[in-house]
């Protein structure tokens, strides 16, 4: 478990990062003063760091998850596919436009072997955000143009010409809202993906392992299993917006959370997601490898749950799940 850092502080870590500190420089006393006796002292805080630990990360408020599942060192669509798969082939462009790098996809090898299931060959698509500035800047905070949709559709036809699984790691603060992507049919790039994802022929897993905000989300979320981290998010709209168009303001950013109910505890009690991937305490930047197990396994079971299913059945059953969201009746 790594410890927390000053350089990306979110702010109700602070209590725990100002003992960890303490803890630090008492187990540097320690060493450095060989006639100090301080392990019962040490002991003492290793349990209190622990307790507060479990205390913050166990009662997290929906803003505070927001939080976490915007982290800056928090692993992203590469990352992810790097550690499931071997031999990534990306491919690029929609063969209309241009390239989006916001939207990164290609042929691999999902490690399944691994997870309970077996090693195979799978179209695996994503948002990929940036890590320092130029980067942020050339994939565009992940937020996707047109093309970056078309391209996504283009590689999930080649994975229903191949018989291929489809697996969709979703993390964006949404659709890019720039000019030139209107200009482009930005609404229309979406929508065709939400009817043409509805009728594929193939198995189609999708993760939520970030941020999942309305149709820049969606456009790539349609899913016969929707599987979603323990500290991501996923919503028609982020707090702030909502929080702008109601209150005027992005002050009540965590009251439009609370109201949003957009985490995977909410969802999954209201049928929108099938499944909670735990995630290390205190985020899956804490310790990316215990979270890729846990993806990798969650996507391994359900890969081979679906993969029995007739085509006939597979689609009736998707279908059928997303006809059912939003349902009710009355008394």
């Amino acid at each position: 478990m790594a410890k927390t850092t000053s350089t990306h502080l979110l702010d109700f870590e602070k209590p725990l990062y100002d003992l960890e500190q303490k803890l630090e420089e008492m187990r540097t006393l320690q060493k450095e003063e060989s006639d100090a006796d301080l392990t019962s002292t040490i002991s003492a805080l290793e349990e209190r760091v622990d307790e507060l630990r479990s205390s913050i990360f166990r009662n997290l408020t929906r803003w505070q998850r927001v939080q976490i599942a915007r982290h800056p060192q928090r692993p992203y669509t590469l990352d992810h596919i790097e550690a499931l798969t071997d031999g990534f082939v990306e491919l690029h462009g929609d063969r209309l436009f241009g390239d989006d790098p916001a939207i990164v996809g290609g042929f691999s090898t999902f490690k399944g072997s691994r997870y309970g299931y077996r090693d195979r060959t799978v179209i695996i698509i994503g948002h990929q955000k940036g890590r320092d500035t130029k980067s942020r800047k050339y994939r565009r905070f992940g937020m996707p143009n047109p093309e970056g949709y078309r391209k996504a559709l283009r590689l999930m036809r080649l994975a229903a010409k191949f018989k291929k699984p489809i697996i969709s790691l979703l993390d964006t603060p949404g659709a890019y809202p720039g000019m030139e992507a209107e200009e482009r049919g930005q609404a229309h790039a979406i929508a065709t993906n939400l009817f043409e994802m509805a009728r594929l022929p193939v198995p189609i897993v999708v993760v939520i392992i970030g941020e999942g905000a309305s149709g820049g989300a969606l456009g790539i979320g349609i899913g016969d299993r929707i599987l979603m981290l323990e500290n991501a998010w996923f919503s028609v709209i982020s707090p702030e917006s909502c929080s702008s168009i109601l209150w005027r303001s992005w002050d009540y950013k965590e009251e439009a959370a609370r109201a949003l109910k957009l985490t995977a505890t909410d969802l999954i009690g209201m049928g929108i997601i099938d499944e909670i991937v735990p995630e290390p305490i205190g985020g899956a930047h804490r310790d990316p490898v215990v979270t890729f197990e846990n993806v990798g396994t969650a996507i391994g079971k359900h890969l081979a749950q679906l993969e029995k299913m007739s085509t006939a059945r597979l689609l009736k059953a998707r279908i059928e799940k997303f006809d059912s969201m939003g349902a009710y009746s009355e008394k």
